[in-house]
């Protein structure tokens, strides 16, 4: 696939997708949603990738959606239809997306972009990063999963406020609120983002995407549940040949070389 509105590339099992429309903080067209969608298959269906990470060229991860773009196609009137036509699948596609996603937020996160963040796996921002739910500003909801994904990660009370305000949240105050999972100086944002890749893309991938599964599982689920399904992934692991090379790595002291298999 030819992309216009990203830049992909691929190293050491690691795909980078980075939104490429620096000169509008990576706010997003239709192109942009179309391209992100067909760069998650993608990387999907490739079994040299094993993570992908997530970010945006220049100084902005991503404003969101590209609001004079969306005027000149209709605008308020095909709102619901825009979003469920790219945004619900999108969301769907990273938070349920079967190998590990790093977020690498190098700037703003705005409206849908910081819905994006939130649907991946983990993130990881510069002291520079900014974070907005910046739909209340233009007189509309959070969308593209940011209702469901919020308040599970920072609490009710602080996603009301940020939802309901809209007001801009320093990196800072993120990373204690726990939206974060680490904060970097922006120098070193992408020697962390590139150690934590490189990690998980040498972890089990079938065990990694279990896991993924039975923990979205668990946050809808009652414990009972819960440990039923634990069983059911459990037993499929277990028969698998990375588990049996963690055995025997574990046993001769050394590091286990996980296939996939």
């Amino acid at each position: 696939m030819t992309y216009e509105a990203l830049k992909v590339t691929m190293a050491d099992r690691v795909m980078t997708i980075a939104i490429n429309r620096p000169d509008k903080l990576n706010a997003l067209n239709n192109q942009a949603l179309t391209e992100l969608m067909g760069a998650l298959k993608s990387a999907e269906q490739d079994e040299e990738c094993r993570v992908v990470v997530l970010t945006g060229v220049g100084r902005g991860f991503c404003a969101g959606q590209d609001l004079k773009e969306h005027q000149q196609d209709g605008g308020a009137g095909h709102i619901g239809e825009h979003v469920a036509r790219y945004y619900n699948p999108l969301a769907l596609k990273l938070y349920h997306f079967p190998k590990p996603t790093i977020a690498m937020v190098n700037g703003v996160a705005a409206g849908a972009g910081m819905s994006l963040a939130l649907a991946a796996d983990f993130r990881i921002a510069s002291t520079t990063a900014r974070f907005s739910q910046a739909f209340v500003k233009i007189g509309l909801v959070p969308d593209s999963g940011s209702s469901y994904l919020l308040p599970r990660l920072i609490g009710q009370a602080r996603a009301l406020e940020m939802a309901m305000l809209g007001d801009v949240l320093d990196a800072e105050t993120a990373y204690q609120w726990g939206l974060l999972h680490r904060l970097v100086d922006p120098t070193e944002l992408q020697a962390v983002t590139d150690a934590l890749a490189r990690r998980l893309a040498d972890g089990p991938p079938i065990a990694l995407a279990m896991i993924k599964r039975s923990l979205h599982r668990g946050i809808e689920h009652s414990f009972e549940e819960s440990l039923e399904s634990e069983r059911g992934f459990q037993s499929a692991a277990a028969r698998t040949e990375d588990h049996h090379e963690g055995i025997e790595a574990f046993i001769s002291k050394r590091a286990p070389e996980f296939r996939g298999r």
